[in-house]
């Protein structure tokens, strides 16, 4: 299962692919018809890769909810990795993360990615939240974050907790409000 976005192709990580992108053979790229480059993987996108693994080797198949090599369709070079941290959890939420190589970054690709995301994870059944973190000082992935709709919950020293409700759900909560009024 791949998600596509005007500019983007999501392709999730295999335990195989990333078992060998973590031994450093990136020869599994080109078996895929994707275009080598020296930016990816980059050392993000390397110690990403254990919890990938450890994300894939909690489901018996992949599901959609684990990590997502980010491909330049033109190109079709990986330039960077986004998903999620796993199946939805008790409250129907799941978390995203996402980053771009240096050299692609400040083009849109973030938001891109994370938009396609979210709007393949709110088709899913069970799916009512969706949550991302950002450190303080990455205004760049913040702006991304509000971009999408999502709403800062709450922050420390170190990270900013976001949230965005499933766009029904929020429908519902108007409906209820106004019919209660």
């Amino acid at each position: 299962m791949h998600i596509h976005t005007e500019r983007l192709l999501l392709i999730p990580f295999t335990l195989e692919i990333t078992k060998l992108l973590m031994a450093g053979d990136t020869s599994i790229l080109q078996k895929l018809g994707l275009q080598l480059t020296p930016y990816w993987p980059d050392q993000e996108a390397i110690d990403t890769f254990p919890k990938i693994i450890n994300n894939l080797e909690k489901v018996p198949e992949p599901s959609g909810f684990e990590s997502y090599m980010v491909v330049h369709r033109l190109s079709m070079t990986v330039i960077g990795d986004a998903g999620f941290k796993g199946l939805p959890n008790d409250d129907g939420a799941v978390d995203i993360g996402y980053a771009i190589v240096a050299q692609a970054q400040k083009n849109g690709y973030g938001f891109e990615a994370a938009n396609g995301l979210v709007n393949w994870a709110f088709q899913q059944p069970g799916v009512k939240v969706i949550t991302a973190r950002c450190l303080l000082d990455n205004s760049a992935s913040a702006r991304v974050l509000e971009k999408l709709g999502m709403q800062q919950i709450s922050r420390d020293e170190e990270l900013i907790r976001w949230r965005m409700d499933h766009p029904t759900l929020l429908q519902q909560a108007t409906i209820k409000t106004k019919a209660g009024n």
